[in-house]
């Protein structure tokens, strides 16, 4: 049996990866990236919160950047993302959009 072309199993990759997918739609399930999203602005409103709110900010800043700079990215520009975010999440609002491909469908 002749072995499938690359181009052959790169759309088969993707095929699979659509279903996924879709499953995972269907299924509401939070992926990832939604998580870490989630725990960090979980992280950055509770640092805000405490009696020294620089510092616990800062130290969570420090840890983050730490592993950033770890895995090869630039320790300024790691600061300055953060920054922003703690600055977004700041105002103490629920910074996130709802995801409305996730509403659509369901009875309130």
């Amino acid at each position: 049996m002749a072995r499938k072309s690359k181009k052959q199993r790169n759309a088969e990759q993707a095929e699979r990866q659509q279903k996924v997918r879709d499953e995972a739609k269907v299924r509401r399930r939070p992926g990832r990236d939604d998580l870490a999203r989630m725990l960090l602005w979980q992280m950055i409103t509770a640092a805000q919160g405490q009696k020294d709110p620089y510092r616990a900010v800062g130290k969570v800043r420090d840890a983050l950047v730490e592993q950033l700079e770890r895995q090869g990215f630039d320790v300024r520009e790691s600061e300055e993302v953060f920054h922003e975010l703690a600055d977004r999440y700041s105002d103490g609002l629920f910074p996130f959009r709802p995801k409305r491909h996730l509403t659509l469908g369901i009875e309130d």
